[in-house]
């Protein structure tokens, strides 16, 4: 399967499988929600303004299907409406994964639940969180916590330098909302050494996301379906947790644990092989460089990049 930036958005439309119109869909300053006869999807507003917006006043009524394809466009409104249609059919109460996640209940504010729950696993670790989340500094305090925003401030880092800090992090926490702005598969490739999340309300619940290297998916599920609509569509921010929705997270990621633990198997049977054919060829009489030790230099060192990947993944499930 192609893993170019567009695979994302093919997985992700091709999870949009139902005959379902939209009912209703709200713009809200925060929260973008779109609403069928059963169920509702969100996303995060654009944080724009707009008066010309080409579709208003014609999104009701129309398949959820073709409005769920606006996520590929790079106009932010039309991508914000197209997510939000496609978790409106995704994330529904039938959702094997969303079925089988484990909800959080937070000690500290309802929107930081997911880091709330994570944070015991990222003592001594290098993390990136991809935006800002509100209180997000005073409950990492003692972290080693790097922030990317759009629009940084105080100790936060602007977008180009996630080239530079996410490959040498050990943990890498998404917002979902990358996947409006077409900066997921980038952010997802740079983070394939990590322990990634995937979250946020805009998030859909597809294990699909595991070809991209997510490890856990920390969605929402429904509280209340009406007050979540009515929270958003009053321009509600972080009231929308708690009240409207609550976080909720799955492993995604027991794929690339067995993947990793077998090619640190083979890995490390061609690296003995590798030493042992040094061993003999040196036991022959031979002297000076052996003719394999670039090929033993670089099993070793994927070897112990294997080692550290494992590792990791091990500490995120203990």
């Amino acid at each position: 399967m192609s893993r170019g930036p567009q695979a994302v958005y093919d997985r992700i439309l091709g999870g949009v499988v139902s005959e379902a119109r939209v009912a209703q869909l709200v713009l809200g300053l925060t929260w973008t929600w779109c609403r069928t006869a059963q169920s509702i999807g969100f996303a995060q507003s654009p944080g724009l303004a707009s008066r010309t917006l080409g579709f208003a006043g014609s999104v009701a009524g129309r398949p959820v299907a073709e409005v769920a394809a606006w996520l590929r466009s790079w106009d932010p409104f039309e991508a914000t409406v197209g997510l939000a249609a496609a978790n409106a059919v995704i994330n529904v109460p039938g959702n094997a994964l969303m079925a089988r996640a484990t909800p959080i209940t937070a000690a500290g504010p309802a929107n930081l639940a997911v880091f709330e729950f994570f944070r015991p696993r990222l003592e001594r670790c290098k993390v990136v969180v991809v935006g800002r989340y509100p209180g997000l500094a005073a409950l990492t305090e003692g972290l080693d916590v790097t922030v990317l925003e759009r629009q940084p401030v105080a100790n936060d880092l602007p977008d180009p330098a996630a080239e530079f800090v996410i490959p040498q992090a050990d943990w890498v926490f998404i917002t979902a909302t990358s996947l409006i702005n077409k900066t997921f598969p980038r952010l997802a490739a740079l983070a394939r050494d990590a322990v990634t999340v995937l979250m946020g309300p805009s998030t859909p619940w597809l294990p699909a996301f595991a070809e991209f290297g997510v490890d856990f998916v920390a969605g929402v599920l429904p509280v209340d379906i009406d007050r979540a609509a009515a929270i958003a569509g009053e321009g509600g921010g972080t009231r929308l947790f708690g009240e409207g929705v609550r976080y909720a997270v799955a492993d995604i990621g027991a794929g690339t644990v067995a993947t990793l633990k077998q090619r640190i198997a083979e890995t490390a049977g061609r690296r003995d092989a590798l030493k042992q054919a040094m061993a003999t060829w040196y036991d022959a009489g031979h002297r000076g460089r052996f003719p394999a030790l670039a090929e033993l230099e670089a099993a070793t060192a994927e070897l112990a990049d294997l080692d550290t990947r494992y590792k990791r993944q091990w500490d995120a499930r203990q």
